[in-house]
Order: C-alpha cells, then sequence, then structure tokens
C-alpha cells in the first residue's frame, strides 16, 4: 500500500486520519506487526479518478493476542496515477469486541472508548517512528 501511494495521501479509518509518511508508516507497522496476517479482497472497481474494494483481514491483534476479523470497505481517489486519499470504512464496535475482549464489547460503541483506542493507536504509531527512526 504505501509503495501506491501519492506523496500528499490522506488515509482515514476509524482510528486514523492521517497523511503523508504517517499513512505509509502505519501500513508497515500493521504488516511488521501481523506476523499472521491474511488479507482477502473482493469486488475491486476503479478508473482513472477513483475505485473501491472490500478486504477483509484477519490477524492477531497485537495489543491483546486476541484473534480479529476485519470486514472493511475501501474507496480510493487517485491522483498522478496514485492514491491520494483512502477511506477505511469498517464496524468499529465489532472490530473492538474481538480485538479488545469485554471492554470492546462493553464500551466499543461510545465515542469516549473510541477516542481512546485512536489516541493509543497514534501513540504506538509514533513510538514506531521513532524505533525507525533510530
Amino acid at each position: 500500500m504505501a509503495a501506491c501511494y501519492h506523496p500528499e495521501v490522506t488515509f482515514r479509518d476509524a482510528v486514523f486520519d492521517l497523511r503523508g509518511d504517517e499513512a505509509r508508516l502505519m501500513w508497515r507497522m500493521l504488516c511488521e506487526r501481523g506476523a499472521d496476517l491474511r488479507v482477502e479482497f473482493r469486488d475491486v472497481s476503479a478508473d482513472d479518478a477513483t475505485g473501491r474494494a472490500h478486504w477483509d483481514a484477519y490477524y492477531t491483534f497485537s495489543v491483546t493476542g486476541r484473534r480479529v476479523h476485519n470486514s472493511i470497505d475501501a474507496t480510493f481517489r487517485f491522483r498522478d496515477g496514485k492514491i491520494a486519499e483512502h477511506v477505511d470504512t469498517f464496524g468499529f464496535h465489532r472490530w473492538a469486541r474481538q480485538a479488545l475482549g469485554p471492554a470492546g464489547l462493553l464500551l466499543g460503541w461510545t465515542p469516549f472508548f473510541r477516542n481512546v483506542v485512536r489516541r493509543n493507536a497514534l501513540k504506538g504509531l509514533r513510538a514506531y517512528a521513532v524505533k525507525q527512526a533510530a
């Protein structure tokens, strides 16, 4: 994914809202941490300006060791033959139940909980960036 991104890419999903190098770094981090990551995709379509796809990611969430099946709908906007905007949509509560267990089941639907997950994910990405720079 990182190689497909335009230098000024934006990426957004229920957890991240990233631009440029942060978006590319996120994919590197997720792939590195997802030793058992398996991705299946379907319903891929694109023209010169836009695209869409459905993908399913199967992995062990590194923070908790819990198995996750995340079902995602992606939309893309292209510029200069690269992905300039990437938006992934998935059920955050469903993901939280799988990845975080009882806490995700009970609180995964709340904006407060989602914001805690967002802050922790961004903190993890920034720590990963520092590690990569060293």
